[in-house]
């Protein structure tokens, strides 16, 4: 059996980059934004985030935890922000240099449950399955960095640092966790000393950054913000993302939405440049939608403007945009629906620049993962990827000698030229795959074949034995210390 090889990565790297909004109007969607943090404030249910706001000239009043940010400070914190930094990796070949004018993408998460991809059962996520699906993620090159895509749902109130466990000894690329709480914070910051080989080395390649959510509309988490401000302290880069639901937990028009969700994130990373100036943050923008007839949520309407927004905004502050793109409200893999939405996205997401992004891999509005899903989404990623990409015009590209040489009539196939760059001239997608019948396969059918070979049979390079063993010890510890 030939043994699989990691793909390479390959970002999205758009040859035409374009602006949407022009900085004037970006302009008055920042005056917006001061606006609500100076008039309405931000809830921040953190006494330590409360005295450090305070300390600094914010207006906090504390029988609200409530904080009303002056603009000229809101500004001043924003501009020490790094728009460029590097994201480390256990093989420094997978280090990605954020700012360079590529996009890097994940797997959607963190889902509950999982398609079994052996026996089609639906069921509750674990951390075994973490580790499995990590292990495809280190495989496929469309997939630059690594989300817990499912929940260690056997581990309770330990599960994110079960999560980071499994991911830290299942890829060799960059860690980006959804810790949360001050003391699961400080084990994570533990563990990934361990693997970064100290903590200057940490601060200097950060292999791991931490994903926290903000609660809409206008409130901090209190244990997304406590662990904020330690991994800032450590030199752990921190995306803070929000999710307005538009009409419910935000203002129903677009403009409106965005403009209060980005004052959840500047008023989280002001606070984290007020606790360690030059902490990196991005920003991460992923607007919700709400059937009015039914209160379901829906991930894709049919009008889904303003996804450049998601990317420009954050540029605009002077901060990564960790982008949103893929996802489907399909419940099955292979259904015209899940296709639809994963590629209008993911070609849109391809055009507008964002730096990092979450994709593909999971089914009902981000709950559910499907291992043939995922190989389905990947077929898209590289189509969008290919959709953006330059075609060379050097004369080796236009050919002219060759069509001098092969003439009106004639036929290009058995030409030198034609040898060279056939293979580039059509690269098969998971449609293309032939069937004992000379015909093409169902895309789904291979799809399921591909990623249980995957599953199965795919190896990633070890963790070092030493460094396992400390982060066994410290997950031991976590559970003793949490768990009472």
């Amino acid at each position: 059996m030939t043994r699989l090889e990691r793909q390479p990565l390959a970002p999205l790297r758009p040859a035409f980059p374009r602006a949407f909004h022009s900085s004037t109007r970006l302009d008055v969607l920042k005056q917006a934004t001061l606006d609500v943090l100076e008039r309405v404030g931000v809830r921040f249910p953190s006494d330590r985030a409360l005295r450090v706001l305070g300390e600094h000239g914010v207006v906090v009043h504390p029988e609200t935890h409530v904080a009303r940010f002056p603009p000229d400070l809101v500004l001043e914190a924003m501009a020490r922000a790094p728009r460029r930094f590097t994201l480390g990796a256990r093989d420094p070949s997978c280090e990605i240099a954020v700012g360079d004018g590529a996009t890097y993408c994940t797997s959607d998460g963190c889902g509950p449950q999982i398609i079994d991809p052996v026996s089609g059962e639906r069921r509750r996520s674990t951390k075994a399955d973490v580790a499995a699906v990590t292990r495809m993620l280190d495989y496929l090159g469309s997939l630059a960095f690594w989300w817990p895509t499912v929940s260690a749902g056997d581990y309770g109130e330990t599960s994110q640092l079960h999560e980071v466990d499994a991911g830290f000894r299942n890829t060799v690329k960059h860690l980006q966790g959804m810790v949360q709480g001050e003391r699961q914070a400080r084990y994570a910051v533990e563990m990934a000393t361990v693997v970064a080989g100290g903590a200057e080395e940490l601060r200097r390649r950060p292999v791991m950054s931490d994903l926290v959510g903000t609660i809409s509309p206008l409130v901090q988490d209190t244990d997304g913000i406590e662990a904020a401000m330690v991994f800032a302290e450590a030199g752990v880069p921190v995306c803070f993302v929000t999710m307005p639901t538009l009409g419910t937990t935000a203002p129903a028009t677009k403009a409106g939405a965005f403009a209060m969700a980005a004052a959840e994130l500047v008023s989280a990373t002001v606070l984290l440049e007020l606790v360690a100036p030059g902490a990196p943050v991005i920003h991460s923008y992923i607007p919700s939608y709400v059937d009015p007839r039914t209160g379901d949520f829906l991930s894709f309407p049919r009008d889904h403007r303003g996804g450049a927004l998601t990317a420009e905004l954050p540029h605009h502050w002077g901060v990564p945009a960790e982008g949103t793109a893929c996802g489907t409200d399909a419940t099955e893999p292979g259904t015209w629906q899940g296709g639809v939405e994963e590629a209008v996205s993911l070609v849109e997401a391809a055009t507008i620049g964002a730096d990092l992004m979450p994709s593909i891999g999971l089914l009902g509005t981000y709950t559910t993962f499907s291992a043939p899903h995922l190989l389905l989404g990947d077929d898209i990623y590289h189509r969008a990827r290919f959709v953006v990409e330059d075609v060379g015009f050097d004369d080796e590209s236009l050919a002219v000698d060759v069509i001098a040489d092969v003439g009106p009539g004639g036929h290009y196939l058995g030409h030198r030229h034609t040898r060279t760059h056939m293979r580039e001239a059509v690269v098969r997608g998971i449609t293309h795959e032939f069937g004992p019948d000379g015909t093409y396969r169902e895309a789904l059918e291979v799809a399921r074949e591909r990623a249980l070979e995957i599953w199965r049979d795919y190896e990633p390079e070890p963790l070092a034995r030493d460094k396992a063993d400390e982060l066994a010890r410290i997950v031991a510890a976590a559970e003793r210390d949490l768990r009472t």
